[in-house]
């Protein structure tokens, strides 16, 4: 039996070079919210069934950046360093950066 590339198309994401089957499951999904909130979601059109489905999206794009976001945090302050650098330290790291650079410039590297 023959399939039109229109019948496999309606099934397949791309821009015509390169395509993706991409399956689709249904889930019902039921929300108890207090109705002052449950009609402001639904004036910005946030219950919408794709609207839901984009946030979820979302969110699991995040969580890996979120966790490494606070893996680096916990790594920072685990530095021995009892006090944070004062103003006046801040400063000459930034000025000790600069000179570093003027200086590579300065010679060509």
């Amino acid at each position: 039996m023959d399939v039109g590339c229109s019948a496999l198309c309606s099934e397949l994401t791309g821009d015509g070079r390169c395509w993706h089957l991409v399956s689709v499951l249904s889930i019902t999904i039921q929300l108890d919210l207090p109705e002052a909130l449950a009609v402001k979601a639904r004036a910005k059109g946030l219950l919408d069934p794709a609207k839901v489905g984009r946030l979820i999206e979302r969110e699991l794009e995040m969580e890996e950046p979120l966790h490494a976001y606070r893996e680096m945090v916990d790594q920072m302050r685990a530095f021995p360093d009892d006090e944070p650098m004062t103003m006046d330290e801040i400063q000459a790291e930034v000025n000790a950066v600069r000179a570093e650079r003027r200086q590579r410039l300065e010679s060509g590297c």
